[in-house]
């Protein structure tokens, strides 16, 4: 915890400067400790064995006799582990400000391709996605989160033939009536289209399908040359998709601040100028069919190390126009991060290298697995996933299923308020909790469960909280002494280390850490609010009630960043 750093630093650097240690190097030793029963900090000794010749238990031993505080210290083996006094502790938490950090962030994320309604799968994305933008925002980032419109590829290119081209009867006949929009859906122009897509897809795998293809690609060489005329067509094709799914992320709490278009860049003439500075290059290589690539295994590049940037045709690829966004990207903040699944690292291996190779920053990436049905990967173009909106229905069904269960007072608009958010909440939640870098399979009864580390158990803490603000009825004096029974002291422990998981959630790109911290939070508080009570024989204790304030604040900040919606009742 970085509050207790802050005042255990300075008496460590003159013990061990007494005992003859010198740099510094020693700071990045002192860490949290492994064990709770350890410490709060704990500082390994071994390394200084040998430029003091002395055994690490000594070391630990002799510093531990000479350090002293607001905090508690003792040498167990080679370690020396200090833990924070309880009045000391509950003043400070009490009391605890974020630290003054304010840097321009753009962070890109979704940038779903407009061709149907978002499935689970590519929802991860956007969840991911603005889950870092919220707890960015919480640590003080000035954030624009950015959506990357793909209005110009072969998929919106799919697409804008299909709706030329087919009818609904057709659609209806090619797919078979398989797959036929639910009902709930119908007008959702996501949903609605995806048909097209998936018709147009069907067709162009079957034998004789060569003018289709050819058409469409027509259609696509003409957006990379900037044809104004078939760019028109193909956003009049996508815009109600990306309507509809923007609608769907509404509904899940996601926002955008900007869109940008893929074709800016190949209007504006960017891509133009930045082809003519890839081939100035030393690395550059023209291949036989006239195609344009850097060869970056010069660069230490293994595998594929030919990265095409030019069609022999002179036309531009999804890559180019992808260095000349982060170019313009980079104009616009001070860090910047995508959000990319985890078959573009090799991509985002090769755009890095050659923004590297023209003098620019390299963006942080937060690559994600992907989430598998349990019959498989999931696929729009093969019709067989979950789409978000009907997850979300489901959610809030069972959501109220639960609600009507417990709460028989409550009348149906109450309800239906309660079920969508704690719905929302559960699916949320359900994705963000889990490691960016690790895949799972979606199963319905763990992403709808309301037991154990769920989004529910973390809504219904933050509840208590807020009922016993509503029965005191006032604020907290913010009294900062009494009595801290083991229940508040572990409350305060967790509360201290607040503000070092959304530090690590920021700074690492590991939204995961703060979810998981939420549990821990929400865990700490019940304890407390069964061992403690605020509000005792009608006689309100001043210093438990600025205690549960603290942990009320903290706890709803941090359902906001992490998409859990903190109700004050439930």
């Amino acid at each position: 915890m970085y509050i207790l750093r802050q005042i255990v630093e300075p008496c460590l650097e003159l013990a061990l400067a007494d005992i003859g240690v010198s740099g510094d190097f020693w700071r990045n030793a002192l860490g949290p400790s492994r064990e709770k029963s350890q410490g709060d900090l704990s500082l390994p000794c071994f390394p200084f064995a040998k430029q003091l010749g002395r055994n690490p238990a000594e070391i630990a031993q002799q510093l531990a006799d000479s350090i002293s505080g607001e905090f508690n210290v003792s040498a167990i083996g080679g370690y020396l582990n200090f833990s924070a006094k309880s009045d000391w502790l509950s003043k400070s938490v009490i009391n605890l400000e974020p630290p003054i950090v304010e840097k321009e962030v753009l962070i890109e994320h979704t940038s779903a391709n407009p061709n149907g309604p978002f499935h689970v799968g590519r929802a991860r994305n956007a969840i991911l996605g603005d889950t870092l933008v919220r707890l960015n925002r919480l640590y003080g980032n000035k954030v624009r989160a950015e959506y990357y419109v793909d209005d110009m590829g072969k998929q919106v290119g799919v697409l804008a033939w299909a709706l030329e081209n087919l009818s609904k009867a057709q659609v209806d006949e090619i797919l078979d009536d398989e797959d036929s929009v639910n009902p709930r859906w119908e007008g959702k122009k996501d949903h609605e289209t995806v048909r097209w897509y998936q018709a147009a897809q069907n067709l162009r795998s079957q034998d004789g399908s060569e003018d289709i293809e050819a058409a469409i690609s027509k259609l696509v060489h003409a957006s990379e040359h900037g044809d104004d005329s078939v760019l028109a067509q193909f956003e009049e094709a996508y815009k109600p998709v990306l309507d509809g799914m923007l609608e769907t992320l509404s509904r899940l709490g996601i926002e955008f601040d900007t869109f940008t278009k893929e074709s800016k860049f190949v209007v504006d003439g960017s891509v133009s100028s930045l082809m003519e500075r890839l081939e100035s290059l030393d690395i550059h290589e023209v291949a036989e069919n006239g195609a344009h690539y850097l060869d970056l295994g010069q660069r230490g590049l293994k595998g594929k190390t030919d990265f095409f940037y030019r069609r022999g045709d002179g036309s531009s690829l999804y890559a180019t126009r992808d260095i000349a966004y982060h170019m313009w990207k980079w104009q616009q903040c001070d860090n910047l991060v995508n959000i990319l699944g985890e078959d573009h690292k090799l991509q985002a291996k090769q755009v890095g290298m050659t923004l590297t190779e023209l003098g620019q920053k390299t963006p942080d990436v937060m690559f994600y697995a992907f989430i598998k049905l349990p019959e498989g990967k999931m696929s729009t173009r093969k019709g067989n996933v979950v789409f978000m909106d009907d997850l979300l229905e489901e959610a809030k069904a069972h959501a109220a299923s639960v609600v009507k269960e417990l709460r028989g007072d409550l009348n149906e608009e109450e309800v239906n308020k309660i079920s969508e958010a704690v719905g929302v909440s559960a699916v949320r939640f359900n994705i963000v909790k889990v490691s960016p870098d690790k895949g799972f399979t979606f199963r319905w009864e763990d992403a709808l469960s309301f037991e154990g580390e769920s989004a529910p158990f973390v809504m219904y803490s933050h509840t208590r909280a807020c009922s016993i603000a509503r029965k005191v009825g006032r604020g907290p004096s913010n009294d900062s002494t009494g009595e801290v029974p083991p229940a508040m002291h572990e409350l305060l422990r967790s509360m201290a280390c607040y503000y070092d998981k959304l530090s690590q959630s920021v700074n690492e790109n590991k939204p995961h850490v703060f979810a998981l911290f939420m549990l821990e939070l929400a865990t700490a508080y019940n304890s407390f609010y069964r061992d403690c009570h605020v509000i005792k024989d009608g006689v309100v204790s001043e210093f438990n009630y600025s205690v549960s304030e603290k942990a009320r604040q903290l706890l709803r900040e941090g359902m906001s960043a992490v998409g859990i919606i903190p109700l004050e009742s439930m």
